[in-house]
């Protein structure tokens, strides 16, 4: 896939194995809010041309379009929904989908709380009986598989409840990329249970509510401090015997502070490209930040689609 080789040298091609598996698969009607930027335009596009969207620009017709001339962008067979306003442009979005017009929500140049707003909204919005959260997908250099994380963008102090459903929402992500049964490692700063540490009571009840059938699909262990959960060394060198800790699928943070240092952390210090995806609602959303490149929002778009056409598959 071309548009993912011209970017800075990140991540290990991990994406470009994930963009071949998505290329049997029928791209996704996506509605875009708001893609009045150059990044966030052209990624939709770039996505489209990858077969993974079929966009649909939701936005002021002329900004859109200005955007499109300035950035020699081609808008031809892309259909454009006239909306006044960023805030009228993520109510008509959501609206689509709800009306099935659309599969997936994408973020567009907006800041995120005024498309969440209209996601969450009681009165039309996209809730579910299960808590949103955001998970982050990532592919590190020095792990040898992709790796989400989560969750370090919605939920800023979950509860164990909270938790419950951030983990199944990651579970079920990766069981949509190809995992069979995902290894979560529950992160906390120490590997013992201690009432000193909330964190370690919530991974300690997470992993027996795993065991009685609360939370399903994936096999979690936890506590973890994060060298025990990431290698299989200085978990033994601990004492700890665990399928998950050196392999995990899914590093499951105590609070959106730790996952956000936790995230970026390995993308500016260890290179990995990271995609971003809401989960829980109604349909996938893909959260992108303003300032990630077009590589990283087909790469978002790409995880989607996946969770997309697995949601198609359980209906």
């Amino acid at each position: 896939m071309s548009s993912l080789t011209h970017d800075i040298e990140t991540g290990t091609g991990k994406y470009e194995q994930l963009l071949a598996r998505c290329s049997k698969l029928d791209p996704i009607p996506t509605a875009v809010a708001h893609p009045c930027e150059e990044t966030s335009l052209s990624g939709a596009v770039e996505a489209a041309r990858e077969g993974l969207i079929v966009p649909i620009l939701i936005g002021p017709r002329s900004k859109i379009e200005s955007t499109a001339d300035s950035a020699h962008i081609d808008l031809r067979d892309i259909e454009i929904v006239d909306a006044p306003h960023s805030h009228a442009a993520a109510a008509k979005a959501v609206e689509l989908l709800r009306e099935a017009k659309a599969e997936l929500l994408m973020k567009g140049s907006l800041h995120t709380d005024e498309l969440m707003a209209a996601v969450v909204s009681r009165d039309g919005g996209l809730r579910t009986g299960r808590r949103i959260s955001h998970a982050f997908v990532m592919d590190v250099p020095t792990y040898h598989k992709v790796l989400i994380v989560t969750d370090g963008a919605i939920n800023i102090a979950p509860t164990l409840e909270d938790k419950v459903d951030i983990c199944q929402n990651a579970i079920d992500l990766a069981v949509s990329l190809g995992r069979k049964w995902p290894k979560v490692a529950i992160l906390a700063a120490v590997e013992t249970v201690t009432s000193k540490m909330p964190a370690t009571i919530d991974a300690a009840a997470l992993c027996k509510m795993a065991e009685r059938g609360q939370i399903k699909g994936g096999l979690l262990e936890g506590p973890l401090a994060f060298d025990n959960a990431i290698s299989s060394v200085a978990a033994r060198t601990k004492g700890i015997l665990s399928d998950v800790a050196g392999d995990p699928d899914i590093l499951l943070a105590p609070d959106l502070e730790a996952g956000n240092i936790l995230a970026k952390q390995l993308t500016f210090l260890a290179n990995a490209d990271s995609a971003g995806l809401v989960l829980g609602a109604r349909v996938p959303i893909i959260l992108t930040s303003r300032a990630d490149s077009v590589r990283s929002r087909i790469a978002s778009c790409a995880v989607a689609m996946m969770a997309a056409h697995a949601r198609r598959k359980k209906s």
